[in-house]
């Protein structure tokens, strides 16, 4: 750093050359302050919708990527899997001699000093049924005739249900490639199955799988309220779009060309939930429910990013209001309904007084003149319980379909699309019902009980 020139020594001209070159350096580096405030923010995970996965991950030291040992994570360092209730087989080790001196032990005076077990899988082999009909011509009549097989063994494919509910789950919840799943069978059950007969079983099961996704069209059209969000896929080269309405009780995956509110109004065919809970897209605010809940996960990434770019009035005021709301949401339980309802006006006036802010950056301009618009939709939650604040279930239930797509690089046919869609309807019902993916799967295949489609 420079040091100040003794001013005493001089002259006018000289403190008039002083004065114009500090501010000439004053005006360079005010520029380039404003240059600063003026350089977009990029956008990550944190500010905006952009996936994780297109984020930038640093590096991790050494520490930080080390996994956690058992006194970290509560676990004793001798524990296990517990043992099993029903062992198929029970081995019991009894010493008959000592193995020191060879003397005979009594089997009374031994103590058990240990118990586990093994565990193998058995080797799993089909199980083929060959079915020999006879016919023949009535000496009466003189008619043709076959004799009547047994339900589940008619004429047709030679795979059952159950190899195809064994393909259909892992085609799509494993992501598995027809090659692979072709290996796969031939290896681990000595089943021979052509990639070709894999899409012909995957078709029939598209069939078969229709009236268990009606049920849940039904049991949708008929909520009280809906959340619902959309994704991108690929099906036949071109970008079409996966739908999701969803609830506590059931979630229906429908994949369309349409990003548009059409969709909306199809899958709910008149029907006018009270809520309906989604992000701010046109379409999604075009919604036929009697209120909406607009996601505040979105809102407060947005405002992180008005914050990042330098917004310092109403952003942050924003973001705090909304974290506040979230938290009295997840506590209420546990709170009396005085508290909450003292609680909930204090929101409510907060909001009032930051909407009437005026902030100096465009950002926070924009986030201002949104809310204004939204301003009826941002807190409907606090007044009923059952509202989410968020969309998150939506996002989740999207999340493996966004996986599949990156895998498998999305759909070759129309039937394929449909048929992952029936199978994430199924799968998302049913973990909701706390059921198995594969048992979502094969119970509709092999006509078990479906009463968890209904409620």
């Amino acid at each position: 750093m420079k040091e100040l020139p003794p001013l005493d020594g001089l002259s006018d001209a000289e403190k008039d050359a002083l004065i114009q070159g500090l501010w000439q350096e004053l005006q360079v580096l005010r520029a380039e302050v404003e240059t600063l405030k003026q350089k977009r923010v990029k956008k990550t995970s944190r500010n905006s919708s952009l996936p994780p996965s297109k984020g930038f991950k640093p590096n991790q030291s050494c520490a930080e990527s080390a996994l956690p040992d058992a006194e970290a994570t509560g676990r004793h360092r001798s524990g296990g899997r517990e043992l099993s209730q029903q062992p198929d087989q029970v081995v019991v080790a009894q010493a008959k001699r000592c193995p020191h001196c060879g003397v005979e032990v009594e089997l009374s005076t031994q103590r058990m000093s240990g118990i586990y077990e093994r565990i193998e899988l058995p080797r799993m082999t089909p199980h083929i049924t060959r079915v020999e009909r006879y016919g023949g011509t009535c000496p009466c009549c003189q008619q043709g005739y076959e004799a009547p097989v047994p339900v589940g063994l008619e004429p047709g494919s030679p795979f059952g249900n159950s190899v195809a509910s064994l393909v259909t789950y892992l085609r799509y919840s494993h992501a598995i490639s027809y090659q692979r799943l072709s290996q796969l069978m031939s290896e681990l059950y000595g089943l021979s199955l052509s990639e070709g007969a894999i899409a012909n079983l995957l078709q029939r099961v598209q069939v078969q799988l229709e009236p268990a996704v009606t049920q849940i069209v039904n049991r949708l059209r008929s909520a009280r309220l809906v959340g619902s969000d959309e994704t991108g896929a690929r099906v036949n080269g071109k970008t079409q779009w996966e739908w999701v309405f969803q609830n506590d009780q059931v979630c229906l995956h429908v994949i369309r060309p349409s990003r548009g509110k059409a969709v909306i109004e199809t899958v709910m065919a008149g029907h006018q939930p009270q809520i309906w809970v989604s992000d701010l897209l046109s379409a999604q605010a075009a919604h036929p429910a009697q209120d909406w809940q607009v996601c505040l996960a979105h809102q407060l990434r947005d405002c992180q990013y008005a914050i990042d770019t330098g917004d310092e009035l109403f952003a942050p005021r924003m973001k705090r209001l909304f974290l506040k709301a979230i938290a009295l949401q997840r506590r209420r339980h546990t709170l009396a309904d005085s508290t909450i309802q003292q609680y909930c006006s204090r929101l409510r006036g907060s909001l009032r007084e930051i909407l009437n802010l005026n902030p100096k950056s465009v950002e926070g301009q924009q986030l201002l003149n949104r809310y204004h618009k939204i301003r009826d939709h941002l807190l409907p939650f606090l007044t009923d319980e059952t509202i989410p604040p968020t969309n998150n279930a939506s996002e989740q239930a999207l999340r493996w379909s966004v996986v599949f797509r990156k895998v498998t690089n999305g759909f070759r046919s129309d039937w394929g699309a449909e048929l992952f869609a029936q199978v994430r309807s199924l799968v998302n019902t049913a973990q909701r019902q706390g059921i198995s993916a594969f048992d979502a799967i094969s119970r509709p295949l092999t006509s078990q009980q479906t009463d968890w489609l209904l409620g």
